[in-house]
């Protein structure tokens, strides 16, 4: 017994050592990468894909490719369904963009954002004014929060990063103010006309007040999530948006990042997080080179559905 075992212990090791050498003599780098880059872009298609229409889609065309193959020629030889099938998959593919159209406008947006933003390891860097602007912008953001929550008062408050407002905040009306603590009470005071969207804060200043965000379709979302938390988890799919909501029913203050909602945080989880995203320490800055770095932030890319 145990010769046997050494023999097939051996005879295993010099199987994995021949697999070793052909693919080392077969298998390039660069197709171990092209393997890897095809993976990738898989995965991210069925995160996208994944709790909407597309996955029912998907689930249609399998049975449609299913028939088609029994009832060809080779198999049952189904003439008339065959006939059917072939005529159906040949136009399916414009039927799929026409029917789809917003599940596709939806995915090529998401293309754009934090999930494939890989220029944003080469953004430059925060300088100390503007550090100081927006150390002052997320106090006063969470000043703002703290009491409107305690008031029981809704808001929310879109803070920008590198994806652009531009479109969201023309939805709305434009403010391009200094933020304070009293202009954010007064824009989401509930007999104020701006109070029911969303203000938009870019580069520490208030923006836009007033404005529409696209509302997500994720069915997996909570019944006791209104529209404005619906709509700040909306935002947060599309771009890499920092979106602070206050819930006017409960005063509960919650956070929407990558597509999920932190809820239930106090002023001081709530400053954290904005500090931590905003405000990156020194050794963490964009445009600094190392390779802990660049690992760092692309797993900070994923953190968000994980």
């Amino acid at each position: 017994m145990h010769v046997t075992g050494l023999l097939i212990n051996s005879g295993l090791i010099q199987w994995f050592v021949d697999l070793f050498t052909v693919l080392r003599k077969t298998v390039r780098v660069w197709d171990l990468i092209d393997i890897l880059l095809v993976t990738y872009v898989i995965y991210e298609i069925i995160q996208m894909t994944r709790k909407t229409r597309v996955t029912q889609l998907l689930r249609g065309l399998v049975v449609l490719v299913a028939l088609f193959w029994l009832s060809g020629p080779e198999i049952l030889d189904l003439k008339t369904i065959y006939f059917l099938m072939r005529t159906l998959l040949q136009f399916g593919l414009l039927a799929v963009v026409i029917v789809f159209q917003p599940e596709i406008r939806r995915a090529l947006e998401q293309m754009g954002t934090t999930r494939f933003q890989f220029f944003s390891l080469f953004a430059p860097r925060m300088n100390l004014a503007q550090k100081e602007m927006w150390r002052d912008a997320v106090v006063t953001i969470c000043d703002a929060a703290e009491r409107m929550a305690r008031a029981r008062t809704g808001a929310l408050i879109v803070v920008e990063r590198l994806s652009p407002m531009t479109e969201i905040g023309r939805t709305g009306t434009r403010v391009d103010a200094e933020i304070t603590t009293e202009l954010l009470e007064t824009i989401f005071y509930e007999g104020s006309p701006l109070h029911d969207g969303a203000v938009v804060v870019s580069r520490a200043r208030v923006s836009a007040a007033g404005c529409l965000l696209p509302v997500s379709q994720n069915l997996d979302i909570s019944k006791d999530m209104g529209t404005r938390h619906r709509a700040a988890i909306g935002l947060s799919e599309l771009t890499d948006a920092l979106v602070v909501v206050v819930s006017e029913e409960t005063g509960i203050i919650s956070l929407a990042q990558n597509g999920v909602i932190l809820r239930r945080l106090d002023r001081a989880n709530l400053y954290r997080i904005l500090e931590g995203d905003l405000m990156p320490r020194e050794e963490e800055e964009p445009g600094r080179w190392s390779v802990k770095s660049l690992w760092d932030r692309l797993l900070h890319l994923r953190s968000g559905k994980e």
